[in-house]
């Protein structure tokens, strides 16, 4: 990747930006690496600051229909106060850590649908202008990664991967939206449900696993959904039988089963009420954002059922910076 001119604000003539990421996919709570690039323009400027700000792009779901954007939910201070002279080009090396409920873009190295970019923006003079964006690739955490491996092993299939805008109320979120994981129901579930969702809300201690089940009616009731709520720790990455627990769970989703628990992090305990309804957005639950494709499937070692990845992460990101 060159150099990329920093127009607008800034002006023809002024400096341009280079963001270079380091080490391929990154975790969630983990360091983000990389380096920025800047070469001086025609003249020498005054840099107040470099930002790097980490964007995902959404969906919102609302009574006047669906609007589409980028949401910013991160922003770090990567340098500034010096002088860049003419031609000058100067590299500015960082490592930032990446918010704990960073949502996962790959598993396995094969695109989920999610759209993350991180974005360079440079004040210089007064002026500032949003010169670079380069797509961030998320892998899951370990502990993530065995429930989404058990799930494929216990024969769900992966649907589609969104980004909603809200809160799940009642559980520790602190991010402005969540990410939604739809998979389609193992063959011994099929009569009871037509599809799982699950979201991860992972944080320094472990990870609050939600699932949602949409539960078929039957010849005297309406379908409706459940939702309930687990807490697992790290460590527990390589010390349970997830198949096992993961069935577990599934179980007590689909079986009706008020659970209540003492929000500890343990073995599958869970640890709020089943609840009726959508879990979209807290208050006001219809409101919801939903990032990625339609029909978008993934292929995964393991059992998840793989199908064609549609593509819009560029297309996402030029129209973007066209934006700005």
């Amino acid at each position: 990747m060159g150099f990329k001119r920093l127009l607008g604000a800034i002006g023809v003539g002024g400096p341009s930006v280079d963001t270079v990421l380091d080490g391929g996919a990154v975790l969630p709570g983990g360091p983000l690496p990389g380096r920025i690039l800047l070469k001086g323009g025609e003249t020498a400027v005054e840099v107040e600051y470099v930002d790097l700000e980490l964007i995902a792009r959404v969906e919102a779901e609302h009574e006047e229909g669906d609007s589409e954007g980028a949401v910013a939910f991160e922003r770090f201070t990567v340098g500034g106060g010096f002088r860049l002279g003419e031609r000058e080009v100067r590299e500015l090396p960082f490592s930032v850590p990446l918010p704990w409920e960073t949502p996962v873009t790959e598993l396995y190295g094969q695109p989920l649908g999610i759209v993350l970019g991180v974005r360079t923006e440079v004040a210089v003079a007064g002026a500032r202008d949003k010169g670079d964006l380069d797509p961030l690739d998320v892998r899951p955490l370990p502990v993530q990664e065995a429930i989404l491996e058990a799930l494929g092993q216990l024969g769900f299939g992966f649907r589609t991967a969104d980004l909603e805008y809200g809160r799940i109320g009642g559980t520790g979120q602190q991010l402005p939206f969540y990410q939604e994981i739809e998979l389609t129901p193992a063959p011994r579930y099929a009569h009871a449900v037509s599809e799982i969702e699950l979201t991860f809300l992972a944080s320094p201690a472990g990870v609050e696993v939600v699932l949602e089940a949409d539960k078929r009616g039957g010849l005297f009731s309406s379908g409706h959904d459940e939702l309930t709520r687990f807490a697992v720790r790290h460590e527990d990455a390589v010390a349970l039988d997830w198949n096992r627990e993961v069935d577990g769970w599934i179980r007590r989703l689909t079986e009706h089963r008020e659970a209540y628990g003492h929000g500890a992090y343990g073995h599958g305990e869970p640890h709020t009420v089943h609840e009726s309804g959508h879990h979209g957005s807290g208050p006001g639950l219809g409101t919801a954002v939903a990032a990625g494709a339609a029909g978008l499937a993934l292929g995964v070692v393991g059992g998840l059922v793989a199908a064609e990845v549609v593509d819009e992460i560029g297309d996402f990101f030029e129209g973007d910076d066209e934006d700005d």
